[in-house]
Formats: structure tokens, C-alpha cells, sequence
């Protein structure tokens, strides 16, 4: 049986070196916890993990609040990542769904599963259902909403919003209009973000120029968007909450016999392989969902290793701007 010991000895190290460079903790450097990594899996090494759980009094067992049935790019390519990192760190993933709730909410949920810690995945988890696992001692993470009691995992809207604006500006563009999603915590940041950019421009934003949608649903876009251009004078660049709102709104756009860029702008949200895909190309903000997943990841496994419960904290993740075919530069 390959043990710890085992790649200890033939590594010259420690077992608790091996250990570490194991699950990608810091204590070793890069070339030897490269050659433990090797030489593991070289010797086909399988963790035990009943004797560790013993150990630990852990069941490396992470809860994943995720939405049942939610197939969106942004959201599959984050929990790729976080699964892909929970296992090489040596931990199993439970996905826990919104649909069923214990009578003691989420929290009921999680406790009879064991989880060391839980990462809650996207915005519809009430915090009604959550109160209770929020103030309790298991580490929490979020991504994407804040809540209060533990750390969230952000995207950089604002800054998001700062630097497409500087973009759209700088291929020509003033009037400007942006159909956002409902209204949170991420819809704020970014309208803030938005008029801010905006004013430092020297531009001032209408009301009009403001539309609310949905997320992720085209007919609700098809309508923002029939709004907007209802309203006047037409803004020569419309700013979508995402890219897949962005189908409606061109659906909208042509039937009204306009043409993208010729005779309007469009601008998406999340980078997700969509926006490659229309013709012409959507240009958009890709989100880094999987460098948010890593930091959430890496964010419990702190908190789990420190054993304490959630700390308060924002840890925000800086995408970029990809140009696309839909933006037109004029002037």
C-alpha cells in the first residue's frame, strides 16, 4: 500500500511536506511539491479517507448551493472549477438544491450531510433559508450576492462597467443606453458603475436611456429593447445585462429593420461561447467565472483550515473587455 511514507522516502521529505504539497498548500516549494504530485500518481497513491476523517474529525465533504436545472455557461464553467479544485484538494462535492429545504432551511440540509463548508452559487437562494447556516460555525462562501456573515466572491461590475464604457467611447459612442437585469446587488454595481463612467466622459446618461429586464431571458430583452427605441433620440449602442438577452433584443432590432452595427451598437455581458458564435461576433465583458470559482474554493478551504466559521469579507475577480463584430466605430 502506497503511503504517505512511501513518497516521503523517495522524495527526501517529511510526510507532512508530502501532505502539503498534496493539497497545494504553502510550506513547499514549486519543484518539490511538482516531483511529490509526480511521483504520487506515479505510484497510483489514493488518500485514505477514513483514517484522515478520523483524524481531522472533517468529512471533507463540501456542500455546493447550486440552482437545480441551471445550465447557463457563466455559471457550469464556475462549478467545474470549483468541483475540480474540492477534489484535488481531497474533498467530496454535495450539490444541494434549491428545490428541497429542510425545516430548518439550508442549514438542516448541510448538517446532515456533514459539510465541512458550503459555497452558495448564484443569487436565487433566499436568505430567509439561509439565516441559520449564515450565523452558524460552518464556513460559508458566496459567489456572486453578498450576504451578510460570510465572504462573497464578486465580479468587478463597476470596474466592468468603467472600462466598457471607455471602450464604447472610444470607438465614438455617446448616446448610450443600457436594459439591465432586475434589480440586486450586481444590477446596482453596475448602474452605478455605468453612470459613473459615464459622467467622468462628460456624458450625461437620460432616463430613458435606462431600461430594467431579466437576466438570461431573450423576450424580456425583445421588449426592453422595444422600449429604448420607442424612446428618443435612438442611442447609437445598447448595453445588454448578458449575452443571451442580447438574442432578443436583435430580434427586436431587425424587425424593426435595423441593422447590426450599420445602424445600431450592441453590447452583451459574460463572455460565455455565444457571443462567438452569432455573426457578426457579440462584443462583450467576459466575466473570469472560473477564476471566481478558484477563489471561492480557495477561500473556504482557509476558513475550513483555520477552523473557524464564515468571516465577512468581498473578494472581487477582474474580467475583460472582448470586442466583437457588433460595435461599430463611428465618428
Amino acid at each position: 500500500m502506497v503511503t504517505l511514507k512511501t513518497i516521503a522516502d523517495e522524495c527526501g521529505l517529511s510526510s507532512a511536506a508530502v501532505s502539503k504539497a498534496l493539497r497545494h498548500l504553502p510550506g513547499v516549494s514549486e519543484e518539490k511539491a511538482r516531483q511529490v504530485r509526480e511521483v504520487a500518481q506515479r505510484l497510483g497513491y489514493v488518500p485514505n479517507v477514513a483514517a484522515r476523517t478520523l483524524r481531522t474529525s472533517r468529512s471533507y465533504n463540501v456542500g455546493v448551493l447550486y440552482e437545480a436545472g441551471m445550465d447557463h455557461e457563466f455559471f457550469s464553467s464556475m462549478l467545474s472549477e470549483v468541483r475540480a479544485r474540492l477534489e484535488r484538494e481531497g474533498y467530496d462535492v454535495t450539490l444541494l438544491s434549491n428545490e428541497y429545504k429542510h425545516e430548518d432551511g439550508y442549514y438542516g440540509q448541510v448538517m446532515r450531510r456533514q459539510c465541512d463548508g458550503v459555497i452558495i452559487m448564484h443569487h436565487i437562494f433566499d436568505s430567509e433559508g439561509l439565516d441559520k447556516l449564515l450565523s452558524s460555525t460552518v464556513p460559508v462562501v458566496s459567489i456572486d450576492r453578498v450576504y451578510t456573515g460570510c465572504t462573497s466572491i464578486l465580479s468587478e461590475n463597476d470596474q466592468a462597467m468603467q472600462e466598457i464604457v471607455d471602450y464604447l467611447v472610444g470607438m465614438g459612442h455617446r448616446r448610450i443606453a443600457f436594459v439591465h437585469g432586475e434589480m440586486g446587488d450586481v444590477t446596482r454595481a453596475r448602474i452605478d458603475g455605468f453612470r459613473t463612467a459615464m459622467a467622468a466622459h462628460g456624458i450625461e446618461v437620460p432616463d430613458d436611456y435606462l431600461v430594467q429586464s431579466k437576466y438570461q431571458n431573450p423576450e424580456a430583452a425583445r421588449i426592453a429593447t422595444r422600449e429604448v427605441l420607442l424612446r428618443g433620440p435612438r442611442p447609437t449602442c445598447v448595453l445588454f445585462p448578458d449575452d443571451f438577452a442580447y438574442l432578443g433584443a436583435l430580434a427586436e432590432m431587425q424587425s424593426q429593420g435595423l441593422s447590426v452595427p450599420d445602424d445600431i451598437s450592441c453590447f452583451g455581458f459574460d463572455g460565455i461561447r455565444l457571443a462567438s458564435a452569432v455573426y457578426p461576433s457579440l462584443a462583450t465583458y467576459k466575466q473570469n467565472s472560473r477564476g471566481m470559482g478558484r477563489m471561492a474554493v480557495e477561500a473556504l478551504l482557509e476558513q475550513i483550515e483555520a477552523g473557524h466559521g464564515s468571516q465577512d469579507g468581498v473578494i472581487r475577480v477582474t474580467g475583460s473587455v472582448q470586442p466583437g463584430g457588433t460595435v461599430r466605430k463611428i465618428g
